[in-house]
């Protein structure tokens, strides 16, 4: 059955649910329906069109968090790039590494890992960047984004009535 977006009052994207929870709130009054799918429901005593995009009513604050530790979130942190020869390279072929190594007493922490490409990683060995003869592009360091809203699914698959209220970062190809 079709999903729906949830809107904080300010109109930012918060959070994917399903139609039944949707069709719930407002009912309550907690939300407005702002896009409908070409479906409708129906009850015992009323019908009504499923809704696509509904917006809360009263704010919800987004609890403050910090970006977790992850091989994922490093990755995207360097854009998929080796931080050593630049190069951007698909997921398969990343691995992270310390900048100061473990053997070393270096810590498994944002300021100390970086994205790198299995060729520089052995490159580099267990060796600071100084002793490889090698220089990082960037200093690592702790994101200070925080996504407002992670939706997995490709461009093509969000529905129409979505797109006006979600914050594209794509890079659109001829």
């Amino acid at each position: 059955m079709e999903q729906v977006l949830l809107l904080n009052v300010t109109y930012e994207p918060l959070k994917i649910i399903n139609w039944k929870k949707a069709v719930t709130l407002s009912i309550l009054g907690k939300v407005e329906v702002l896009e409908e799918y070409g479906r409708e429901i129906h009850s015992v005593s009323f019908t009504i069109r499923l809704p696509a995009v509904v917006r809360l009513l009263r704010m919800v604050k987004k609890p403050k968090t910090s970006v977790k530790f992850s091989r994922q979130n490093i990755y995207a942190r360097d854009k998929y790039r080796c931080q050593y020869c630049g190069r951007r390279f698909p997921v398969e072929e990343l691995s992270y590494d310390h900048v100061i190594p473990k053997s070393r007493g270096g810590k498994t922490v944002w300021s100390n890992i970086v994205t790198c490409c299995m060729t520089c990683n052995r490159k580099k060995g267990g060796r600071t960047p100084k002793e490889a003869n090698m220089t990082l592009i960037r200093q690592p360091a702790r994101p200070a984004w925080l996504p407002a809203l992670r939706i997995t699914v490709g461009f093509k698959e969000v529905p129409a009535s979505w797109r006006d209220y979600l914050y594209w970062n794509v890079e659109l190809l001829e």
